[in-house]
């Protein structure tokens, strides 16, 4: 008779956190059982129990650790009435331990890291009681193992991190193996392990998947297989972008570079046990079981030079030491590293120069503050030493990536308004980092990974996205958040589309609605409509209705908003040209709107023109933002604004010629939703205006971000208001103003054009419609992302990705790539939202093609 094989299960804590969810851990037991395999099943404490348990000790400290006990305790006993078990009996051992622990801590005024141990290792030890006694509830014969038993640390040394993070032999263990061979199924707990001498050690938070890997490598395991909340390894973190691709198939390498490098399915030390033992790893969602998931083994499912992920990492510190004793000095570099090894401190990426060696540190719960501090000491007689926190390493993971540097170079337009602070190429020629401030490595990331990976067809190793999997029937994804004005006027809509060509249509009640919250911030004294994002008559005159002014940068549009709106007065509109001609600065002057200025060159040359006139100066802050360069307005490479440094030659020329600089602008970019932008903006302006004085003006510009997706982040306007409201008390009697345009009109335009044509091609579903970048060039021109829907259809369930085209003969004409869509047919209603701002405005007739009319609503 052939002995049947062991499969590791390990489930996590979402996994294991109701008991409905050990229905289906039952279930899955049975079908192993079935398929005449035995079951080693090893779980981790309930969701969120863990991170209790890692407070707890804080709190008894403070003298709060009764309440934080009881709530772990009122957890588990909530798990068990659910259950239909006895809790406090089941419990009670533990819960005597959890009591006597927290009572202790208060009372010697202290917590060391074998008593942060062993109360952590509580969660994994309840939950294995609950869980083992509702498996035998529901049928399942297991038998209960304590890991403890087991598994040995093989770190003695009496330190924090031998208590908190140690590891475990994978060398095989015919005793465990004896010891499991009577049972079909048993249970045990992941993180945790004994100690040699006593007392309980962790694996590391996020252990238990190292621990199901030991346990295969020790016991010979046929296979491990990791359950989760998600369905396998992607090509980035789902959080990060609904783009992101279920990888299929990966060797050990590439999934431990992906784990490595800020993959959070899979824990970076699991892996390296399963491929020396040559067990194959099978990372799969608990909840949806019937998908792939991601299969682990010596194989790639691809092994060509290819990208096959883009992660990010954060809490990465940097350690830079520099110093002009390292040029020439043999064994220099052995020197530092002796001093992290000395140390204890692992070295994750690293950059050498002729005087600086900077090294980049990944989260570790055993480097703390005191920690630290020894490798200053150590460093301190070879180098200076800076250590930077609050950094995040972007990771660009796929075999053979050298090799593909040139097919990453468009991509690297990402970088160029981030400062980054290191840059790595990996030996194993399988990852390209750079660690970059913190605050940018989430976009930076999500950025890359649109260009570089998204548009990939479906294959061995790239299976669908995570909108296509977590899409419910009959909606896209997404679709739960509030309903937007076109969703409800779909009839009206469906009515409005034309035959040919597109057609632009205005809600003018979320004109209206935009505007009158605008004009209602208590911290701004002033709001004008940049008219550029959208002149349309209608627009403008609800705009008006509102008390907003009107923010022109062209005598065209000046003359657009007086016929528009011929009592208007001139007061109210505020002109703001850009390399303009002499004669259009006498036009405004002559007609008394307000002046900015925003170079030098109108100041020295045409001095006369300015002589007892109020001016503004526009100033660039060098703070770029937008996620594109060409909506970015400052920095070193935009072309407006007069750079700080030559503001005060500005307001010397300005006195000579006679004018008075009554205020100071600064615009950086669009698409903003932070609302501390503009606090920032105020602050550099204001200390900007008491070097010169007088100033009794400052316009902190617009960008006043859209959303571009249903999950995307929205700005809150109340936040904006409350951060400019610092700035106001700041500068004491200076008026605030600001200048918004997207914001006002984007989400009350749609452009509606009919299907034309279905096309498959390669592997991907192409969308042509009745009109293009002829109508709509800002997904052309700015990377632009525009929410696209089928109007005709709406509500059906999605068919798969497909990319939205236009008729124009330009391999730009992408109006939207890599969209979730239902069946689509020739005639069908497509609506492409947010298309209220720089839509018809900057439409053209390319190829001789009309484009999109325009109606309201």
């Amino acid at each position: 008779m052939t002995a049947r094989s062991l499969i590791v299960m390990k489930f996590g804590g979402t996994s294991v956190a109701r008991p409905k969810n050990w229905e289906i851990i039952a279930r899955l037991a049975r079908k192993r059982l079935a398929d005449g395999e035995r079951v080693l099943i090893v779980h981790s404490a309930l969701s969120g129990i863990s991170n209790l348990l890692e407070a707890l000790p804080g709190l008894a400290l403070a003298g709060e650790g009764e309440a934080a006990a009881a709530a772990i305790r009122q957890r588990h006993l909530d798990f068990a009435q659910e259950a239909g078990l006895d809790g406090a009996a089941i419990l009670a051992p533990w819960f005597t331990r959890l009591d006597a622990l927290t009572a202790g801590m208060a009372l010697v005024g202290e917590a060391s890291a074998r008593v942060r141990a062993e109360t952590m290792a509580l969660g994994e030890l309840m939950a294995s009681a609950l869980g083992l006694a509702l498996l035998k509830k529901l049928g399942v014969a297991a038998e209960g193992l304590d890991a403890r038993d087991v598994l040995t640390g093989t770190n003695t040394h009496d330190e924090t991190r031998s208590w908190l993070d140690n590891a475990v032999s994978e060398e095989r263990d015919d005793t465990l193996i004896a010891r499991l061979a009577p049972h079909d199924v048993i249970l045990t707990q992941g993180f945790i392990a004994s100690r040699a001498g006593g007392g309980t050690v962790l694996l590391g938070r996020g252990g238990s998947d190292t621990s199901a890997a030991y346990f295969a490598a020790r016991a010979g395991a046929a296979r491990v297989e990791i359950w989760t909340d998600v369905p396998g390894l992607f090509s980035a973190d789902p959080r990060l972008t609904d783009g992101a691709r279920m990888l299929t198939a990966l060797s050990y390498e590439e999934a431990q570079e992906i784990a490595t490098m800020g993959g959070k399915v899979l824990h970076p030390r699991s892996v390296g046990p399963a491929r020396r033992a040559g067990i194959p790893m099978l990372v799969k969602d608990t909840f949806r079981p019937d998908l792939p998931g991601t299969r682990i083994t010596g194989e790639p499912g691809d092994d060509a030079p290819r990208l096959k992920a883009v992660s990010v990492k954060t809490g990465v510190r940097l350690v830079v030491m520099e110093g002009s004793g390292m040029w020439r000095q043999a064994g220099f570099l052995a020197d530092i590293f002796a001093a992290f090894k000395h140390c204890g401190i692992s070295v994750d990426q690293v950059s050498t120069s002729e005087t600086n060696v900077t090294v980049s540190l990944d989260p570790d719960p055993g480097l703390d503050a005191a920690r630290l501090d020894m490798l200053r000491a150590a460093l301190a007689p070879l180098c200076r030493v800076r250590i930077e926190e609050g950094k995040a390493a972007v990771s660009m993971v796929g075999y053979g990536i050298r090799r593909i540097l040139h097919q990453l170079a468009p991509a690297f337009e990402a970088f160029q308004q981030k400062p980054v602070h290191l840059v790595s190429q990996a030996a194993n020629d399988l990852n390209f980092t750079v660690v970059v401030d913190e605050a940018d490595g989430a976009a930076l990331a999500k950025s890359l990974h649109e260009s570089l990976i998204g548009q990939m067809p479906e294959d061995r190793v790239f299976g669908p996205s995570w909108a296509e999997i977590s899409a419910p029937a009959g909606k896209a994804a997404g679709a739960a958040r509030p309903a937007p004005w076109w969703e409800t006027r779909r009839e009206d809509l469906l009515a409005q589309a034309p035959d040919a060509g597109g057609r632009y249509v205005y809600d003018l009640t979320t004109v209206e609605a935009r505007a009158r919250a605008v004009a209602g911030l208590q911290s701004v004294d002033a709001a004008w409509f940049a008219m550029k994002a959208n002149p349309h008559a209608d627009v403008l005159r609800t705009v008006e209705s509102s008390g907003i002014g009107f923010e022109c940068v062209s005598m065209g549009e000046v003359a657009r908003v007086r016929e528009t709106l011929p009592d208007l007065p001139a007061a109210r509109i505020l002109f703001t040209p850009n390399f303009a001609p002499r004669s259009e600065y006498e036009a405004a002057l002559a007609l008394g709107t307000h002046l900015t200025i925003d170079g030098l060159h109108p100041l020295r040359e045409w001095p006369d023109l300015f002589a007892g006139k109020d001016i503004i100066l526009r100033v660039n802050p060098d703070r770029p933002r937008g996620h594109h360069e060409h909506v970015r307005t400052a920095g070193p490479k935009a072309k407006f604004g007069i750079p700080l440094e030559q503001l005060g030659h500005a307001a010397e020329l300005a006195k000579a010629a006679g004018a008075n600089v009554k205020g100071l602008h600064a615009h950086a970019g669009s698409g903003i939703t932070e609302a501390g932008h503009w606090r920032e903006i105020g602050r550099i302006l204001g200390e900007a205006a008491s070097s010169i004085g007088g100033v009794s003006i400052i316009n902190v510009g617009g960008g006043l971000g859209v959303p571009d997706s249903p999950d995307a982040p929205i700005l809150d306007l109340a936040e904006v208001d409350r951060e400019l409201a610092g700035v106001k008390r700041a500068l004491d009697g200076v008026e605030l103003w600001m200048e918004p345009g997207r914001y006002l009109v984007a989400e009350a335009g749609v452009l509606l054009a009919r299907v034309t044509q279905v096309k498959m091609s390669f592997g991907t579903r192409f969308i042509g419609i009745s009109t293009g970048m002829n109508s709509l060039i800002r997904p052309a021109l700015y990377g632009a992302r525009h929410e696209i829907v089928n109007l005709t259809r709406l509500g059906e369930a999605p068919a798969g990705l497909a990319s939205i085209v236009g008729p124009i003969c330009e391999s730009a004409d992408l109006l939207g790539a890599d969209r979730l869509m239902p069946e689509t047919r020739e005639g069908d209603v497509i609506l492409i939202a947010e298309a209220g701002a720089y839509g018809a405005v900057m439409s053209s007739r390319y190829n001789l093609r009309d484009p999109a009319d325009e109606a309201v609503l």
